[in-house]
């Protein structure tokens, strides 16, 4: 596996990370299963794919439990990120963004996960009714106590990122980033590539859009949150497969799956973008991982980008 230090002076992480949020929440629950989950995340850290991204709302707070099962024994060999600022009570998502909260959210996610520290903190979304600096500030104290080894931002803006580094250095984004959702490609990735932070792509297969393996509302299970997004429509499916079918001829070239080309295409836009692919399975876990050895000619790199948007909205 190819290696990338995860912000300035982190720690070294595999180019491709493992995202845990499918195992215990919003996807299909049709197909979760926890002892192959374990063995998935077992199969990772072989396999160099060490950075292990989880939240307390996925669950919400299974998701951690899994991961601390998993890690057991093996905790030096993964860099273990996770997320607070979210709460979900089974019906609607809201944000907390009080220093207090966050503090006691992270002492929770600690003793969930079975360790003192994780290596990576994120505000999991900036709250609205909480200034940013307030909310920075708390991270960055738990940051001095060791509880984090270093703290990041989820889905801001790039003002938002700007007035969080003057508080105290940004380790690391995470934002979907894929070739069906760019936002921040012309603003917050170069920003972060000067500044030497990390960009964690969750969601770099577009929830699943760029595997090829769903043409139909039907393919999802009642309970799978992304049969209310807008790009899961009959109608969007049906105009997103052509765009999958490009990315598709690409991978044919190479005797690749439409998945590891969307993959090799993130990691061509530096070396500081790290995707986090979510999966279930041992099998899409090892199709990932080698996407890290997938190489895109210039051509086929400017294929991709000339790619139109995808139909409907991320959410």
């Amino acid at each position: 596996m190819r290696t990338t230090v995860l912000g300035h002076g982190g720690p070294v992480v595999g180019r491709i990370g493992l995202g845990t949020m499918g195992m215990s929440f919003a996807y299909d629950p049709r197909h979760r299963d926890d002892g192959s989950s374990l063995a998935v995340l077992h199969r990772a850290l072989d396999l160099g794919s060490n950075l292990i991204d989880t939240a307390d709302v996925y669950g919400p707070f299974s998701n951690e439990e899994l991961v601390g099962r998993a890690l057991a024994g093996r905790r030096d060999r993964a860099v273990l990120s996770t997320k607070g600022g979210v709460r979900y009570d089974g019906r609607e998502f809201t944000l907390n963004g009080r220093p207090e909260y966050l503090r006691s959210a992270l002492e929770a996610s600690l003793r969930r996960l079975r360790t003192d520290h994780v290596d990576l903190y994120f505000l999991h979304r900036v709250d609205p009714q909480v200034p940013v600096e307030e909310s920075w500030g708390a991270l960055a104290e738990l940051v001095a106590e060791g509880k984090a080894r270093g703290i990041g931002l989820s889905e801001m803006s790039l003002d938002e990122l700007r007035r969080a580094g003057r508080i105290h250095p940004v380790t690391a984004v995470q934002s979907e980033f894929s070739l069906f959702t760019r936002e921040f490609q012309g603003d917050v990735v170069p920003f972060c590539r000067e500044h030497g932070i990390a960009f964690l792509c969750h969601s770099p297969l577009g929830s699943g859009l760029l595997s090829g393996r769903y043409s139909s509302p039907s393919d999802l299970g009642e309970d799978d949150f992304r049969a209310d997004m807008p790009r899961f429509t009959t109608e969007s499916l049906a105009a997103n497969a052509r765009l999958v079918g490009t990315v598709r001829s690409i991978g044919e070239r190479h005797g690749a799956t439409s998945a590891q080309v969307a993959l090799a295409w993130l990691l061509a836009q530096g070396e500081h973008v790290v995707p986090i692919p979510g999966t279930k399975t041992a099998r899409y876990l090892e199709q990932n991982v080698a996407a890290a050895a997938l190489t895109l000619s210039a051509a086929e790199l400017g294929e991709l980008d000339a790619l139109p948007p995808p139909l409907g909205a991320r959410e």
